[in-house]
């Protein structure tokens, strides 16, 4: 009887160990879970930062000048290379004017003949032996034989074909033996100064609006003056050295593209640039005391950029992000947050609105840090 009672009580307390060891290992994970999980927070600031819009650009020359034919004839010569530099007045062209010499000699002597018609008659008329009439014809008949002359002689000078202006020769679209004439489409050639350089690019309607408000001045010509330089990128990606300048735009919005077209100026000293060439306009756009917030501390939801602000006891609320630019791995926030708010900065995806956390204070400046590269292709 008494071992049954000893065990019995033997069992019991296996009994009542067992039941305590398992009750200890419910309530550890329990304990665990209620502990706020650590997350990386920061005090928003305001910055004054500069982004960059990239538009499509094509470049012109300063001036380009068609060089065309003032007379009919076939090129006898053709003195300069395509891409030759070239001053005003050179010689480009020579046209054959054998036939024009032959032209000139035959109005030469109809000169002549006149002539000698108006010495003839002068004579008669002031013995009153013919009327004064005859004499005013012959007049006019010796006027009209020097305007044909002069006519030939013009021609035989417009068929020596000069550079109207200084610059670079472009492509010569005919050669020796060609026969050309002033009504061609095709010009011979194009001249294009390029000490300076056009570079057309065109804004939307909302982009141009946005940029005249952003600009200082009382009018229109005020604000271009006072719009920022621009950056050219050429066509194999490097920045060009020279900064430009907006000079002006068209005057009204083209009803079908919707869009303005802007020129700009960028000066040439080393005539890197030329007609035709490509690339981009970076447009520089200041936003002034400023909310960024660094990409990486935002999501997307439904198409809205969202974003975990650090609400009352601890518990993160979510907030959706009007953004009204990027500059580099930042947002520019134009509505959804205040100075005063504190964002986490890291650890978003295993954040649910509501959730309390253990905030981690850090410093804006090294929240927006970019993060660096680690991997290249």
């Amino acid at each position: 009887m008494k071992n049954r009672i000893l065990n019995s009580i033997s069992l019991l307390s296996i009994f009542l160990v067992i039941v305590s060891c398992g009750n200890n290992e419910k309530a550890q994970p329990a304990a665990t879970a209620a502990a706020p999980a650590p997350f990386p927070v920061a005090q928003l600031e305001t910055k004054t930062v500069t982004g960059f819009t990239e538009y499509p650009t094509t470049i012109e020359g300063k001036v380009n000048s068609d060089v065309r034919a003032k007379t009919s004839g076939y090129i006898e010569k053709v003195y300069v290379d395509e891409g030759q530099k070239v001053r005003k007045g050179q010689v480009l062209f020579k046209l054959e004017t054998q036939s024009l010499s032959q032209d000139a000699g035959a109005a030469k002597a109809q000169v002549n003949v006149a002539q000698v018609e108006v010495d003839k008659l002068i004579p008669l008329v002031e013995k009153n032996i013919i009327s004064p009439v005859q004499l005013e014809t012959a007049k006019a008949n010796l006027a009209q034989a020097k305007a044909n002359y002069s006519g030939v002689t013009a021609n035989i000078g417009y068929a020596t074909i000069k550079s109207p202006i200084d610059g670079f020769v472009g492509a010569i679209n005919f050669r020796e033996g060609a026969l050309i004439s002033p009504s061609d489409v095709t010009p011979l050639t194009t001249v294009s100064q390029i000490d300076e350089v056009y570079a057309f690019f065109s804004f939307n309607e909302a982009q141009y609006i946005d940029h005249l408000q952003r600009s200082e001045g009382q009018n229109k010509a005020e604000r271009i003056k006072n719009s920022p330089d621009l950056t050219l990128v050429l066509a194999n990606g490097k920045e060009y050295s020279e900064k430009g300048r907006i000079q002006t735009s068209t005057g009204q919005i083209n009803q079908s593209t919707g869009t303005i077209q802007i020129r700009a100026a960028f000066k040439n000293p080393n005539e890197i640039l030329t007609n035709g060439n490509s690339g981009k306009i970076k447009f520089p756009i200041e936003y002034k005391d400023a909310i960024v917030v660094p990409q990486t501390a935002t999501f997307e939801q439904q198409g809205n950029v969202m974003i975990y602000k650090l609400g009352e006891n601890n518990k993160v609320e979510t907030s959706i992000l009007k953004i009204k630019g990027t500059v580099d791995n930042l947002y520019v926030v134009e509505s959804g947050l205040k100075p005063s708010d504190k964002i986490v900065v890291s650890g978003i995806g295993k954040l649910k609105s509501g959730m309390a956390i253990a905030p981690q204070e850090t410093s804006f400046e090294e929240a927006i840090k970019p993060v660096a590269t680690l991997f290249r292709n």
